[in-house]
């Protein structure tokens, strides 16, 4: 049995639980709340940060090593491209859906319209990245969901919720492949299995402040247009 301990909105949590349900293997997942941080996984966590994943008595931390592990260890379909040069690829561009997405996490918590507004800007700057990389798709390497996609899944999720909310940020505009990228992923079955059930009002919730700490408190720019979007949920 593999355990994940997770914060219930966090992305790249999310991104081994898509990798989990691609594997069709069965696994347990624990929320924790960040800011109360229980002693148990500062033990076991050395960052202090989710997801971890733990198999018996050994521990593995980030995202992308957990989920190149479940792949190379599970029963199932495997994720990654055989061709040692094409998973180098993969990986180099997982790595780059990450950093898309600490810009997009920066853009969520702006406090400003004017901060949010250039945030959004450096995510339009780093999407046609990817729209060079798709060819036929619909996923990042043709037929074939990859861990790539698994990566990327949580990204375009967010995205597509930010901007209901704020449509002129321009996310996506003259992106077809990215589009259409992003809509196969959030049809796919394991992507709509890897969250709570209600985790748009969550995020929302949290766009508003609500489960974060410290200077992060109270609403984001967007967090304040959603404010009549959701009622509050408890985080946790």
């Amino acid at each position: 049995m593999y355990k994940l301990v997770s914060f219930d909105v966090c992305p790249f949590v999310q991104r081994s639980v898509i990798t989990l349900e691609e594997k069709g293997v069965p696994y347990e997942i624990e929320y924790i709340d960040l800011n109360n941080k229980p002693e148990w996984f500062m033990q076991l966590s050395p960052l202090g940060k989710v997801p971890i994943l733990i198999v018996e008595d050994t521990v593995i931390f980030e995202s992308a090593p957990i989920n190149e592990y479940l792949d190379e260890t599970a029963p199932g379909r495997k994720l990654q491209p055989s061709d040692p040069l094409q998973r180098a690829h993969n990986r180099a561009w997982i790595e780059f859906t990450s950093t898309v997405l600490v810009t997009r996490n920066q853009m969520q918590h702006a406090k400003t319209e004017q901060e949010t507004r250039r945030l959004a800007a450096v995510v339009n700057a780093q999407l046609p990245r990817l729209e060079e990389q798709l060819d036929n798709g619909p996923f990042f390497n043709g037929n074939d969901f990859s861990l790539v996609d698994a990566a990327a899944a949580p990204l375009f999720q967010r995205l597509a919720w930010l901007l209901e909310l704020a449509p002129d940020l321009g996310v996506l505009d003259d992106l077809p492949k990215v589009t259409a990228w992003s809509e196969a992923l959030l049809q796919r079955e394991s992507v709509k299995r890897s969250t709570v059930a209600d985790i748009r009002e969550r995020y929302l919730d949290y766009l508003q402040g609500n489960g974060l700490a410290g200077n992060d408190k109270g609403p984001s720019w967007l967090g304040s247009i959603g404010a009549s979007l959701v009622v509050p949920a408890q985080l946790g």
